[in-house]
């Protein structure tokens, strides 16, 4: 264990809200100040923290104080999980593409997915904002002419999943995280949230930093 970057010893005293302290190399978050809520958000609902239009945002969901902000973004028709944390450090990690944190998300088309789609999706695509492709995708399901696709990604530009299937030839009909650097709570229904385990947080960094 590490505080300030230097050993730790038996007696050593820390200040919480200030110290870095890490174990193995991977920093724990002490201070108390800090807040990780995991969050389901409901389809119709807005990723920011407010909106112009009066719909309803994500921090609508999640207790005033302390404030926290979304981490990335999921589109008003789209749901899942999400993260809102005020903890910058923890924010950078999930969201910067050099980290590599992984989003696994299911989804439902209107189209038959076939082996040449989900080539295509690991290829990628030119979108008009640059290049895109999914880490991995593979098909879950297929009743008749619907398919439900699960794909991974490590970026998180707006509307890229949808924008990504279109491309290859897939209808979107719904689309689901279920996954965020590899934390997943199928008990979590659309609306609501608990915080992360200090487990969960120390994962997300340990992932991360054997990334970045």
């Amino acid at each position: 264990m590490t505080v300030d970057g230097k050993t730790a010893t038996i007696g050593d005293r820390i200040d919480p809200a200030n110290a870095v302290v890490e174990v193995d190399g991977v920093r724990l978050p002490l201070d108390p100040q800090l807040r990780t809520w995991l969050i389901y958000k409901p389809a119709g609902v807005v990723s920011t923290m407010d909106d112009p239009q009066g719909r309803p945002v994500i921090t609508d969901l999640v207790p005033k104080e302390p404030v926290t902000k979304p981490v990335g973004r999921l589109d008003l028709h789209s749901e899942g999980l999400m993260l809102l944390t005020n903890d910058g450090d923890l924010a950078l990690r999930v969201t910067h593409p050099r980290y590599g944190i992984e989003k696994v998300y299911q989804v439902m088309t209107t189209t038959a997915a076939t082996s040449r789609h989900t080539t295509a999706l690991l290829d990628g695509v030119d979108l008009d904002d640059g290049f895109a492709r999914a880490k991995k995708a593979r098909i879950v399901s297929t009743h008749g002419d619907r398919s439900v696709v699960e794909v991974v990604m490590t970026e998180g530009r707006k509307r890229e999943v949808r924008r990504l299937f279109e491309a290859v030839g897939l209808e979107v009909d719904r689309l689901v995280r279920v996954s965020i650097a590899g934390i997943t709570d199928r008990t979590l229904t659309p609306g609501n949230y608990r915080p992360l385990s200090i487990d969960e947080i120390r994962s997300i960094y340990q992932k991360a930093d054997a990334s970045g």
